[in-house]
């Protein structure tokens, strides 16, 4: 049994997705483990991670669109407001999706569907960098 670990930097426009399947797949190759598990976490409370189809765009437009309407920016219940009106929604989108993915890998490549990518969704309205780490265990 082998192991891996890294931590890959995100540069985000603001909010939205940012596909980052390319550089994942190249790391697990890189570490030369054909069949295991990898683990990518986000270490940030107003970003995540999600697995989407990356076929048609008009799925992150309207995923991007169903979370601006369930979670409104300066809605008066927040009392969370000293970093903008974007920070509290965007807590709240990280806890409704997901800080963690896990994904079998197999012929040494992250076993994905089809139509699927890996993608940092940045909730906050400003560009930042952020950071995921990477640990991949197996043969």
């Amino acid at each position: 049994m082998r192991q891996a670990q890294d931590e890959f930097t995100v540069a985000t426009r603001g909010k939205g997705f940012t596909e980052i399947t390319a550089t994942v797949v190249r790391w697990v190759a890189g570490q030369e483990i054909a069949a295991g598990l990898l683990t990518l976490f986000i270490r940030h409370t107003s970003a995540s991670l999600l697995i989407q189809e990356n076929a048609d765009s008009d799925v992150l437009r309207d995923l991007e669109a169903f979370f601006d309407r369930l979670v409104p920016e300066g809605d008066p219940l927040y009392r969370h407001t000293t970093e903008g009106p974007d920070d509290m929604p965007a807590h709240v989108r990280s806890a409704l999706t997901a800080t963690h993915l896990s994904i079998p890998v197999a012929g040494g490549r992250p076993v994905l569907g089809t139509w699927q990518g890996i993608y940092l969704f940045e909730h906050r309205s400003a560009p930042h960098t952020r950071r995921v780490a990477a640990h991949l265990i197996g043969d």
